[in-house]
């Protein structure tokens, strides 16, 4: 079956970076379009950036443009998602998803497989 292992993710302070890895076994992964969604304690579930599976098409958040960099390696199985100038706001567990279409998917409900997700803590 189709797995998801993220990595990457620590505590950092405003104005770092940091880069997050999302690993998909068990399928070929370039059948698949990825997305990056984050949750922060109390808040709904969000979009951060997707990507289609031939990598030429992406849909970031507003939250993230400019700042977050979402890129995909098909003969590695791996998603990337560099976030750069960090900021409070963006202390979430971010968790990559994958559904075999060709396009990027905004929509959460609408993934088939989701990872276990990794903590990202920016402090002030």
């Amino acid at each position: 079956q189709v797995r998801l292992v993220e990595s990457g993710g620590g505590l950092v302070q405003g104005g770092d970076s940091l880069r997050l890895s999302c690993v998909l076994s068990g399928s070929t992964f370039s059948n698949y379009a990825m997305g990056w969604f984050r949750q922060a304690p109390g808040k709904v579930r969000e979009l951060v950036v997707a990507i289609s599976r031939s990598n030429n098409i992406t849909h970031y958040a507003d939250s993230v443009k400019g700042r977050f960099t979402i890129s995909r390696d098909n003969a590695k199985n791996t998603v990337y998602l560099q976030m750069n100038s960090l900021e409070p706001e963006d202390t979430a567990v971010y968790t990559c998803a994958a559904k075999a279409v060709r396009i990027p998917i905004a929509i959460a409900e609408l993934y088939d497989f989701w990872g276990q997700g990794t903590q990202v803590t920016v402090s002030s």
